[in-house]
């Protein structure tokens, strides 16, 4: 689909499974503005972090307001919606699902508590503890999560919904006391922007894996995802919410406590892919970062080539960086279809034998007889890097080199990306060489670890590289509490089925196949990732 960003994502092909961002947290108090436009303004620029739903939480001192709804930020809102929200804080949220189904009822914003204790959370990221959380919300409100109150009780399965039930649970605690108590209990990676009716929260896990920071606007404050979320709607950047701490904001001014300690583990796919390029992380650009994989490409792996040309538009700041280093000619070799974007109509078979062509298009006269390197940011099931140089070579390239600004994807996300299965990563038990081959190019090259990890100007012990290195940073819990569907079965019944639903299949029983009519893989979920070969 098309990126808030101006990038393509990955996702260049129907049906392709591919690394998909996690979401965009926003919050402001700003007395005498239009909080929940300035809010509008942030999701806009957070867009590329979700795309599946939407929300904005508005309070004037006295109660809280919640719209939300499934749907991109501009397809969710509109001026009449917007009006409706008055006050002088707000707290926005972009949806990616990787705790909880897709639906209505899991959007963001989550609201809860009672008259006299509301809140309401937006959260970026993945719990991986989430079966002691809801283990620890069942015991509080007598064995049954029905009896829990706010979104929890209506059928929220995310880990957003427990932890706003936990900040909750106490009524003789405000938020912010409640909030010391939970947050220390709660691991795994999460910015997290919530609220009640007078002040603004933000707080960020002990390893700071997902981004948040925070902006000054003249008459208020702001906290964002990203600084790109600051600079749309005016505010100057201040400084990153630091791993491990919350921050409170309200009439008396903005006030900090450490609920842990800092151990900085950054995920280093938000500099590779995830991130805006026009973002800053831990201070470093992540377009010179981009900028930097690709010249560092370039030295660990050169070929004799008449032009670098990226895969629109992810893999283009290194594609610029590889033609510096290399002194080969930059140039575009496709146009990309800027219309073809969220559908709701699933394509025919046919349409799906035209894979990649529905989004981009070869520019045969810049194509034709030439020594092409074609770079990208990553390689996840191959699909994808299979059919373009397929569609390259029949506009008549000579040669196609493709290079790729990280290493091999073998390892799933259970911080907040949701990857293809392990099984599906095509990268998994396959040798460059195999990948190649697979892919049907004259060469591939993919940056080492170590040049990676340089481009970023972050201290190796200071970054989250599990997806590439299989080295978790923060303890994974048994099998059998993983996923995205941890909590659906709460509210199946009560039983466990005695077979997963059609999409929790495991692949080699529903035979599923790719555009090219090649079976995907032979396991299913990523639940098990850790502990198959």
């Amino acid at each position: 689909m098309a990126r808030a960003d101006g990038r393509l994502s990955h996702d260049l092909m129907p049906d392709e499974k591919a690394p998909q961002d996690e979401c965009g947290v926003f919050g402001v108090w700003a007395p005498g503005e239009e909080v929940a436009k300035l809010t509008y303004y942030g999701l806009y620029a957070l867009q590329h972090r979700g795309q599946e739903a939407a929300g904005i939480a508005t309070s004037d001192g006295r109660s809280l307001l919640v719209y939300k709804d499934v749907g991109l930020v501009s397809q969710v809102f509109d001026e009449s919606s917007l009006a409706s929200l008055r006050g002088h804080l707000a707290v926005g949220h972009c949806r990616y699902s990787t705790t909880g189904r897709n639906s209505w009822e899991n959007a963001q914003p989550t609201l809860g508590g009672t008259e006299d204790q509301t809140v309401a959370l937006a959260h970026n990221g993945n719990l991986v503890n989430t079966s002691q959380l809801r283990d620890r919300l069942v015991e509080i409100h007598g064995g049954d999560l029905r009896n829990a109150p706010g979104e929890v009780r209506r059928g929220n399965t995310t880990d957003t919904a427990l932890v706003t039930g936990l900040l909750t649970a106490d009524p003789d605690l405000s938020l912010e006391a409640a909030a010391m108590e939970v947050l220390p209990t709660l691991r795994g990676a999460f910015s997290l922007v919530f609220c009640d009716e007078q002040t603004l929260y933000a707080a960020r896990d002990p390893q700071g894996v997902r981004p948040l920071v925070l902006g000054r606007l003249e008459r208020g404050w702001v906290v964002s995802s990203e600084t790109s979320g600051l600079d749309i709607v005016g505010a100057s950047f201040v400084r990153e919410v630091e791993p491990g701490e919350l921050i409170a904001i309200d009439q008396n001014g903005l006030r900090s406590q450490r609920f842990a300690e800092t151990d900085r583990k950054g995920c280093v796919f938000e500099y590779v892919y995830l991130a805006r390029p026009d973002t800053t992380l831990n201070g470093r650009g992540v377009y010179e970062s981009r900028v930097e994989m690709g010249r560092t490409l370039a030295r660990e792996h050169p070929v004799d080539a008449d032009m670098v040309m990226p895969t629109p538009e992810s893999g283009t700041p290194a594609a610029i960086g590889y033609a510096e280093a290399s002194g080969i000619p930059y140039g575009n070799g496709l146009v990309k279809n800027a219309y073809v974007g969220r559908t709701f109509i699933a394509p025919s078979q046919t349409i799906r034998q035209l894979g990649i062509r529905l989004k981009l298009n070869p520019l045969r006269e810049v194509i034709r007889g030439k020594r092409l390197i074609v770079v990208d940011d990553s390689i996840v099931r191959g699909n994808t890097q299979r059919a373009l140089v397929r569609m390259l070579r029949e506009a008549g390239a000579a040669e196609v080199h493709v290079r790729i600004s990280s290493p091999p994807v073998r390892w799933p996300c259970f911080y907040g990306i949701d990857f293809a299965t392990r099984a599906e990563l095509i990268a998994t038990g396959l040798g460059v060489e195999d990948i190649r081959q697979s892919i049907g190019a004259d060469s591939l090259g993919y940056i080492s670890h170590e040049g990676m990890v340089a481009a970023t100007l972050q201290p190796r012990d200071q970054l989250c590289t599990a997806c590439f290195s299989g080295d978790y940073p923060i303890e994974l819990p048994v099998a059998e509490q993983l996923g995205k569907d941890v909590l659906e079965l709460e509210f199946s019944g009560g039983e466990v089925p005695t077979s997963p639903p059609e999409r929790h299949t495991p692949l080699r029983e529903r035979g599923a196949v790719d555009v090219d009519g090649v079976r995907l893989g032979s396991h299913g979920g990523a639940a098990d990732a850790v502990s198959r070969p």
